[in-house]
């Protein structure tokens, strides 16, 4: 049951690390507000998603985005600024993630300690089952285009930005980190410099599952049992709260299925028992699988970072993305801090991320 234990590990890495710390998802280590420190303008808008048109499982098109303007924006109303669209978790959507990183404080302590002022975007791609995984799906609708072509050409039409990939960044978090990834590999032509922070489900993981092979089978069953008797996706996620969903929400994603009603998706076990063809539908959404195909993409890129909390299960797989762009020479930075998967996403935002993308973004019309 090696294979079972392969589709319940990838799961996991979604699931059980973060949910072991659920309720530390906002109970992180904030860095102190900087004497000084000017306001930053927020704005909550909506922003029409045509990349999520007629998706089967019902969720919203027209999604929450939250921007973040900075401190000169509505008194210099000549400039233009850079743009870092900021990708949030699983089970968590735009709004609960500016609590985590703890936006504004965090952006605007970062300009007072000299950061460059740019305009931040987070929007919002929790789904029925509490997760995108920023794919494309019939099922889910395809959130990977909603993020580099919808949000950003919204974004470019109504807000005095650089609409040059030189002057825009693309950084996210766990699921947001998955999303940072894949999306950053595909669209080099949108976004020029990468963040990725502590990234989920970068590879299929193909040993050593929790608990030996019977308890993986018991809980294929269950999740097959549950999907059988729901009568809509709606169903389904009252069932399944918080990461219950996890399951489903990566069917949903990687496994669409239009023929397959209500629920419109295919999970990787029948009965218990891993069904290949699905699973290789798994596997290959995995960016350690796909990503020597956009080597020459991720070259075009000016800076990647990539970090993760030494307490992290996920740093494991960071680490091999890391030694993937090192052994092309693709110029980037890898950390391992001290914390767990959400403890120093605040003190990171303000003082790694922010200043990452002050340094490697264009800050002017004449990129080069």
């Amino acid at each position: 049951m090696r294979t079972t234990k392969l589709i319940f590990t990838c799961v996991l890495a979604l699931i059980i690390a973060p949910a072991m710390q659920s309720t530390a998802q906002v109970k992180v280590n904030v860095p102190d507000t900087v004497p000084g420190a000017k306001p930053v303008t927020v704005e909550h808008i909506k922003i029409h998603g045509a990349s999520l048109e007629g998706n089967l499982e019902g969720d919203a098109v027209d999604r929450d985005v939250i921007v973040f303007l900075p401190p000169s924006y509505n008194k210099d109303k000549m400039r233009h600024y850079p743009v870092v669209y900021a990708l949030h978790g699983y089970s968590i959507g735009a709004e609960q993630w500016t609590h985590e990183i703890h936006v504004p404080q965090t952006i605007e302590g970062a300009f007072a300690q000299g950061s460059k002022e740019m305009i931040f975007v987070l929007p919002d791609s929790k789904t029925i089952y509490n997760g995108s995984m920023y794919s494309s799906s019939v099922t889910t609708g395809d959130f990977e285009k909603f993020i580099w072509h919808d949000v950003v050409a919204y974004i470019d039409a109504h807000y005095r930005t650089i609409p040059d990939r030189q002057s825009r960044g693309l950084v996210g978090h766990s699921m947001g980190g998955y999303g940072a990834s894949r999306i950053g590999m595909k669209h080099p032509e949108v976004f020029g410099a990468l963040y990725i922070m502590s990234p989920c489900c970068m590879s299929p993981m193909t040993g050593g599952g929790p608990g030996p092979s019977d308890q993986m089978k018991e809980r294929a069953l269950a999740g097959e049992k549950k999907a059988a008797a729901a009568k809509s996706p709606a169903d389904l996620a009252a069932q399944s709260p918080g990461f219950a969903s996890a399951l489903y929400a990566t069917a949903a994603a990687w496994a669409p299925d239009p023929k397959n009603p209500p629920l419109y998706f295919d999970l990787p076990t029948k009965d218990g028992v891993p069904q290949p063809e699905i699973v290789a539908k798994f596997t290959a959404n995995a960016p350690l699988v796909f990503v020597d195909q956009y080597i020459g993409n991720l070259k075009q890129y000016r800076a990647i970072a990539i970090d993760v909390g030494d307490q992290d299960g996920l740093r494991f797989d960071a680490a091999k993305l890391h030694t993937i762009l090192d052994s092309y020479g693709i110029a980037n930075s890898f950390e391992i801090y001290s914390g767990t998967h959400t403890s120093a996403v605040a003190d990171r935002f303000q003082n790694h991320v922010t200043p990452f993308f002050s340094k490697n973004l264009c800050f002017t019309k004449d990129c080069e």
